[in-house]
């Protein structure tokens, strides 16, 4: 387990960004009370095979003695980078999202199922949307119970979603909670 280099952390917080907009600062700032030591410490990101995970600085300095090859996981896997080098988040990193995230969508009670069977989020089923949404922009999905059920990619801004049909997309699912089910061996 390593930290990420330069080229890595941008990459990483590029894709953060998207989503949180300003909040990035809460999710890097955020102050870490595990362990025993009296002051709080904070998180950081580490990579391993692939894998970026959000780790206390606290619980990184005792994982050192863990060989590498039987450290399996370590903190929130929030994402992955491609073998191409892209990197993607992953269902895991919904925790540290929908607290801070910048653009929201709510779900219809009718159209939850579909979303977490893997589909796009349609216009007929959308219960609320944030102002200010440009096709582009990250969004997390709540149910109208405000739980994060996922988030994707805005395609159609706040403004062309009320003149909209009922059977137009409005966010591209990227993943969501029923993922847990679906691709159990691969988490």
């Amino acid at each position: 387990m390593r930290p990420l280099d330069e080229q890595e952390t941008t990459v990483v917080f590029e894709k953060l960004h998207k989503f949180t907009g300003n909040n990035l600062k809460n999710i890097v700032e955020n102050p870490s009370h595990e362990g025993t030591e009296p002051n709080p410490g904070r998180y950081c990101f580490r990579l391993q095979k692939n894998k970026v995970y959000y780790v206390s600085d606290s619980l990184v300095k005792r994982a050192t003695n863990v060989a590498r090859s039987n450290l399996v996981s370590l903190g929130t896997c929030i994402g992955k980078f491609t073998h191409g080098g892209s990197f993607h988040l992953t269902v895991q990193s919904l925790g540290l999202l929908s607290p801070n995230a910048k653009h929201k969508v709510w779900l219809k009670p009718t159209s939850e199922m579909s979303f977490l069977y893997g589909n796009h989020v349609l216009k007929g089923g959308l219960g609320r949307i944030t102002e200010n949404i440009v096709p582009g922009d990250g969004v997390v999905v709540y149910s109208m119970s405000d739980v994060p059920l996922g988030f994707g990619i805005a395609a159609k801004s706040t403004q062309d979603c009320r003149k909209l049909d009922p059977n137009g997309i409005v966010v591209l699912h990227q993943s969501d909670i029923g993922e847990y089910l679906r691709m159990e061996d691969e988490l």
